[in-house]
């Protein structure tokens, strides 16, 4: 199963836009929400969307992935949370994906989660990123680590996601498909 955890203050963008995408590609994802027992989650732009799931529910000890959109104060909430240190333990064990995007591989970076590895971030968060090397790209696939800038690409990161869940062929025909081409 692939879960996506989200926090009062997350990026609307960040988190709907690879979420559709995800779904389209016939991958079954589940939100979390984050501090919010009544599943409602307010993203930084004053867009509610009622999650799948408390955080109090995740108990997938092999989870697919885990995606953390970004955004203030979407991911500092983030990285407060036990369950979503739980969930990225859960899937390191298991040797799942661990995605973020924004700000949000700050999660990731002060966990030793990126170290040895390529990763990119939003501008100015990239000493969060310990251990990692600052990537140039927006999108950053290394190895089960896949890291993007911010919004401006949610939808090249989200087909990166599908990529790694249904592979190469699976997102380029999503792609045309979104793009109508």
């Amino acid at each position: 199963m692939v879960y996506m955890f989200l926090a009062n203050g997350f990026e609307e963008v960040e988190a709907l836009c690879p979420l559709d995408l995800l779904r389209r590609a016939g991958v079954e994802v589940k939100t979390v929400a984050v501090g919010a027992p009544d599943l409602r989650v307010t993203g930084s732009h004053g867009i509610t969307v009622v999650a799948d799931m408390a955080e109090s529910e995740f108990a997938d000890a092999a989870p697919e992935m885990i995606i953390l959109p970004g955004g203030m104060p979407g991911s500092t909430n983030l990285d407060k949370s036990a369950a979503v240190d739980a969930a990225l333990q859960a899937a390191v064990a298991s040797d799942g994906y661990l995605a973020a995007i924004c700000a949000a591989p700050m999660v990731l970076g002060k966990r030793g989660l990126l170290s040895g590895k390529r990763a990119i971030c939003f501008p100015g968060f990239e000493e969060y990123l310990q251990g990692a090397t600052v990537a140039e790209e927006k999108v950053v696939c290394d190895g089960k680590c896949i890291t993007a800038a911010g919004m401006g690409v949610a939808l090249p990161f989200g087909l990166a996601l599908v990529s790694a869940l249904r592979g190469k062929e699976a997102a380029s025909a999503l792609h045309r498909a979104v793009l109508a081409d």
